[in-house]
């Protein structure tokens, strides 16, 4: 029979947060491994966990899952760890699990700290609906790409960004999105954690005077429906009533409907639409 893939969460900063779950399943597991082999031997030595570690990163994520995929067919149990956090959140755990289903093998989650629901729930935005985008691209089309898509998006955003590029980030966010609420959350779980409030505008002008340090996970508010509604109705509104009625006309509507859709973009009503209509008539 096929052994078992776990994935085992760790602390982000706590050593306190690492479960009791997963120091046993570290340490019943035939191997480990890890994103980085000198950073997590500090978590096991501090668990006490003996288990053989193996290294598992972004550079050889995939001939490295080659390798655990034939020891779990070999019947040994593999858990997966990352730096920090769930393994599969913005890391190449993603791959190792797709391949590993890909063959009937069992993968199963042993939960704990994640960076984005840890800060998420603590922002104060909105957390009925939320999109995590991980790392913005570095590729600059890419990264065009995706600031173009969160300019449309509702939902609260949260995004990781590492110290030295995070007054770039906020700027290209403030350009692309305009000054909307955010909430910088730092070094979460750890003694110097900081939870901000505050504005890409303000952000930018803090971070523009004060160095950044630390990890940082931003929780963006979404678009905000009310004041997209009044924009469309405004843009609406410069439109002539006549030519706004002619353009559903065209697409085949009868008068009734294209004057209900007027009203509809403009925000009145359509006895409105009909009365400023009427010299047309």
């Amino acid at each position: 029979m096929n052994g078992t893939l776990f994935l085992c969460a760790t602390p982000i900063g706590n050593l306190e947060d690492m479960t009791f779950r997963a120091v046993r399943i570290l340490k019943e597991a035939d191997l480990i491994a890890a994103e980085d082999t000198r950073n997590s031997i500090r978590l096991l030595n501090h668990f006490e966990i003996r288990t053989p570690m193996t290294s598992y990163h972004e550079y050889n994520k995939v001939e490295k899952a080659e390798y655990l995929i034939s020891r779990l067919k070999e019947g040994k149990n593999v858990a997966l760890i990352t730096d920090a956090g769930t393994p599969g959140i913005s890391d190449p755990g993603e791959e190792l699990v797709r391949m590993c289903l890909a063959q009937g093998i069992t993968v199963t989650s042993v939960p704990g700290a994640a960076a984005l629901i840890a800060a998420v729930v603590c922002s104060g935005r909105s957390t009925r609906r939320f999109c995590f985008e991980g790392f913005l691209p570095a590729d600059k089309k890419a990264r065009r790409q995706v600031l173009e898509e969160l300019q449309e998006e509702y939902r609260t955003i949260i995004l990781y960004e590492a110290p030295h590029h995070l007054e770039k980030t906020l700027g290209e966010l403030l350009e692309a999105l305009g000054d909307r609420p955010v909430t910088i959350c730092r070094e979460l779980t750890k003694k110097f954690e900081t939870i901000m409030p505050t504005t890409l505008s303000e952000a930018v002008s803090f971070y523009g005077q004060q160095e950044p340090k630390g990890e940082f996970v931003l929780v963006l508010a979404g678009k905000d429906r009310k004041q997209a509604a009044l924009l469309e109705q405004e843009r609406w509104q410069q439109l002539p009533l006549e030519d706004h009625m002619k353009k559903y006309l065209e697409q085949g509507m009868d008068k009734k409907e294209a004057m209900k859709q007027v009203a509809k973009d403009r925000g009145i009503t359509k006895r409105q639409v009909y009365q400023q209509l009427l010299p047309h008539i």
